[in-house]
């Protein structure tokens, strides 16, 4: 995410503050080793099992995970007559994988026709990671996406004065925060139990899955007649990088205002 997100150097807009440039197109490609074994699952067979990964960074996108050919179960899998054309890339074409009387149609791809500046794509495939029952790194089931090896979570005690609130009315006051620090992205604020004002907020029926952080719950705030969806969650059992957040809530939202030791976050 940091190579090809926000500012990263991959990205359609790096940073100015360094000591060096970027010669090539705007759009821009990186292909690199995946460092771990991987391993898709779809109508209880093992369809991808492969220790020869590699991810495609690309300018705007999250990293996809490209196999060899060899390491995918091609007797399950069947030609479509489906193609797509990407300037950079190439003209890609697909297959489905079949097991039993269940389809993944256009699930996996490949660039074998690939443009001449990826030519280290042809005879790699890649599979749609939602078309499939569940993945593994290693031995341990994951959601969402595979990390991107140059993406990192940090969280760390910290004794600044955040303030939460909605219109006039405080949600949330402390001085021992969980701020979490993730790459690419703003610094976020969990805040202890005891120091949000509970009554305030209803359990959603929303959930997000984030492979670095867990799964969150998210709560609508209720204040007066007023009731903004979604507004704050909390990863109840959150991944390990994240525990010491586990259980503390963050906010977010149009109408709710965030103040760091006075000062009002974007």
């Amino acid at each position: 995410m940091t190579l090809t997100l926000s500012h990263g150097p991959l990205s359609a807009k790096p940073p100015d503050s360094t000591n060096y440039s970027v010669d090539g197109p705007q759009h821009r490609l990186l292909f690199d080793d995946f460092p771990r074994r991987a391993r898709a699952v779809f109508g209880g067979e093992v369809v991808l099992d492969s220790r020869r990964g590699k991810l495609l960074h690309e300018t705007g996108y999250l990293p996809q995970l490209y196999v060899p050919e060899d390491d995918l179960r091609t007797d399950l899998m069947e030609r479509t007559d489906h193609r797509t054309t990407c300037p950079f890339k190439g003209e890609a074409r697909y297959w489905a994988f079949r097991v039993g009387d269940r389809a993944a149609e256009n699930a996996v791809w490949g660039y074998d026709d690939s443009t001449e500046a990826a030519t280290w794509l042809r005879g790699y495939r890649c599979v749609d990671f939602q078309a499939m029952d569940a993945w593994f790194d290693e031995d341990e089931e994951i959601e969402g996406h595979l990390r991107d090896p140059y993406h990192r979570v940090d969280v760390r005690e910290s004794s600044r004065h955040v303030r939460v609130t909605a219109g006039d009315e405080v949600l949330a006051e402390t001085r021992r925060p969980m701020l979490l620090s993730e790459t690419g992205l703003p610094n976020r604020y969990y805040i202890h139990p005891e120091d949000v004002r509970r009554d305030r907020l209803e359990p959603s029926a929303t959930h997000t899955v984030c492979p670095y952080k867990g799964t969150a719950s998210y709560y609508t705030v209720r204040t007066g007649d007023r009731r903004i969806q979604d507004a704050a969650w909390a990863y109840p059992a959150p991944l390990e990088e994240t525990s010491k957040a586990g259980g503390y809530t963050c906010f977010l939202a149009d109408g709710i205002e965030t103040t760091v030791d006075g000062e009002r976050l974007a």
